[in-house]
């Protein structure tokens, strides 16, 4: 079995160390890389959070003009609360040929795989940058990419080309769905329940447009055009909380619920939501008839875009022969990162070590194989992209 050298093992170790849940600080890390960057002679660009207790880093090998490649991956982890873990979930233990620890497969393997690949980076003889860029707050509805992107693009860095070490088992992937998640909440009269027609009842509003959701999810299901690339190969909907009331005889005055959209890239979830609004404008005027208080409003509470690189894109064929396979590029259901640099005019795809299926999971690991495979991996993306 083939396995990675220790240099990516070392690196690993350290990154796992950092508790860096996204409810926490990641500077612990994001400081750790870019001491050793410092070290190594590569300068990096920090770009925080409005309290500054988080920060994504970027940093350049070579000139940074425009052009060159990315390597991008998420500093944040998932809790570990209420998680049957066997052993510490921020030390990484290698047992069984894996490494075990939380952020081994989502996504420090593949961080580790890069720091421990900068030598052959710095030993190039190539003016084609290579980026390193690493960010907080992906699994809160990527919050700090859009940051660190907007962070080098003002300092006129464009990168031509991008690769996503999301888990993949180190297949290549060009497609995700785009995800949004809304909130709503409907405030109507409260009223004693022996005398109900005097209220306005939030949570039955709030039901009927819990119904319309329904509605839209089975009219997109039979008439959008499916996508056979993905598992569910059309838009989904779903309502995932909802609360409102305070006791069985009181009219509730208020409700509150959340909806996501997981969208086919050439569906618009806007349209979904102002169907949604143009419902609720409905309803308001029949709630309105009896309490002028009566409101429903709308808010965005998080996203991700879609990603859908064409298949015959220049980076696609790149890492397609670098991993060896003649497999063609496949879609997966979950959300990255990756549609953000698509967005800004970077050509990107997925690809790192690891299975999705042990992320967010007690005893999540990484093969030692994986780690291997990715390694070799890098190594030859760098050593090919001193040619472009």
């Amino acid at each position: 079995m083939m396995a990675p050298s220790q240099a990516v093992l070392s690196r690993l170790e350290k990154l796992i160390g950092f508790p860096t849940v996204s409810r926490d600080s990641n500077l612990g890390l994001i400081e750790w890389v870019r001491d050793e960057l410092g070290r190594l002679g590569v300068q990096c660009r920090l770009s925080y959070d409005d309290e500054r207790r988080k920060a994504n880093l970027f940093a350049t090998i070579g000139a940074p003009g425009a052009g060159g490649l990315v390597l991008s991956g998420h500093t944040d982890v998932v809790p570990v609360d209420g998680q049957d873990w066997r052993t510490d979930p921020f030390r990484a233990v290698i047992a069984d040929e894996r490494v075990y620890g939380r952020g081994s497969a989502d996504m420090k393997g593949f961080i580790a795989v890069v720091l421990a690949a900068l030598p052959g980076m710095l030993a190039r003889k190539s003016d084609r940058p290579i980026h390193i860029a690493l960010s907080y707050d992906e699994e809160l509805g990527c919050l700090g990419a859009p940051r660190l992107i907007d962070d080098f693009r003002a300092a006129g860095i464009q990168p031509a080309r991008c690769v996503v070490g999301e888990p993949t088992s180190m297949g290549l992937v060009n497609g995700h769905k785009g995800g949004i998640v809304h909130r709503c909440r409907v405030q109507g009269r409260a009223a004693h329940s022996a005398l109900a027609p005097q209220g306005v009842n939030a949570i039955s509003y709030a039901a009927l447009l819990v119904a319309q959701l329904r509605e839209i999810a089975q009219r997109l299901e039979n008439t959008e055009t499916p996508d056979a690339g993905y598992d569910v190969p059309h838009t989904t909907l779903n309502v995932g909380t909802i609360s409102g009331g305070i006791a069985s005889n009181i009219v509730a005055a208020s409700c509150e619920f959340r909806f996501d959209i997981r969208y086919l890239p050439h569906t618009s979830p806007q349209s979904i939501v102002d169907e949604l609004q143009q419902a609720a404008g409905e309803l308001l005027v029949e709630m309105r008839a009896i309490a002028p208080e009566a409101a429903i409003t709308f808010e965005r509470v998080g996203g991700i875009l879609p990603l859908a690189t064409d298949a015959k894109a220049p980076i696609v064929g790149e890492v397609s022969r670098l991993l060896g396979t003649a497999q063609a590029p496949t879609k997966v259901g979950f959300g990255t990162e990756a549609g953000l640099f698509d967005a800004a005019g970077i050509s990107t795809v997925i690809c790192g070590p690891g299975s999705i299926a042990q992320a967010h999971k007690p005893n999540e690991f990484v093969t030692l194989e994986q780690l291997a495979l990715c390694e070799r991996f890098v190594q030859a993306l760098v050593e090919e992209s001193a040619c472009h």
